[in-house]
């Protein structure tokens, strides 16, 4: 395991662990979907054939993500959407008492070498006593993890963005559902944190609770893949019939040969 500091610590990992999939580890794998969103829903269930998993294996629940009418002081309805839509995750994890869940966005794809890396990865968290797990992220430049393999242990104040790949452990899964809570009841730019996106969300939620442990897969085990967005306003191309389907073509293309 590694850590992000200003003086990083070199950790020794292990390399024995048997192969696992998702959800041999965590209880629940929620993916998050607009149902109108059929393209990432066909995508995404490529995805998880890819590692042995489907929409209807034990574990596995594809989440209907909240499409609002407004966006209520976030920056988009969109942004709104997919905070309320994680809000919900975590409400619904919290009421069933599960203690680690993965939360998947519809736009996510897998390493080629997922299958390969996730039993090690998994086996490290459950020698942790960690709160929040990223399997995939953007952090700032200088502070990289290429080149380190492991795990990577986050400061509580790093700034990690996006949320397609992130996991919730124990307390963590309860103090989220309060902390987003409370932010939706303060205004826009509110110093103790009102509506954003909801990869900056969980970054003041990590910085609000510095105790809970932040834990970092590196290399990624996923990034986003190429795919209108449903959260910034649509480009020109994403919104002319013809060309919207044009583009998407070439965007499935461009990810295939990622993958």
């Amino acid at each position: 395991m590694w850590q992000i500091h200003s003086r990083p610590e070199i950790f020794q990992r292990r390399d024995d662990w048997s192969p696992m999939n998702l959800t041999d580890y965590f209880q629940s794998v929620y993916v998050i979907n607009l149902p109108q969103r059929r393209d990432r829903r066909r995508e995404m269930a490529r995805q998880l054939r890819k590692i042995g998993l489907g929409f209807r294996s034990p574990g596995v629940r594809l989440f209907e993500a909240v499409r609002p009418k407004g966006p209520q002081g976030f920056p988009s309805i969109g942004a709104r959407g997919a905070f309320l839509s994680h809000l919900r995750v975590l409400k619904d994890a919290s009421g069933q008492n599960l203690q680690r869940i993965l939360i998947l966005e519809d736009d996510v794809n897998f390493v080629p070498e997922f299958s390969e890396r996730i039993g090690a990865v998994q086996g490290e968290l459950k020698c942790n006593d960690w709160s929040v797990f990223y399997g995939g992220y953007v952090i700032p430049a200088g502070l990289d993890s290429k080149g380190r393999e492991g795990l990577i242990q986050a400061e509580p104040s790093l700034g990690i963005q996006t949320a397609h790949f992130i996991g919730l452990r124990g307390q963590a899964i309860q103090e989220a559902v309060g902390y987003l809570e409370a932010m939706l009841t303060r205004p826009e730019g509110d110093p103790l944190g009102g509506p954003m996106h909801v990869d900056g969300a969980y970054t003041w939620f990590r910085h609000a609770f510095p105790h809970m442990l932040t834990l970092l897969a590196s290399p990624q085990l996923g990034y986003q893949r190429s795919s209108r967005s449903d959260i910034s306003t649509p480009r020109w191309f994403d919104s002319v019939p013809g060309v919207r389907q044009a583009t998407a073509c070439l965007r499935q293309l461009g990810n295939r040969t990622l993958t």
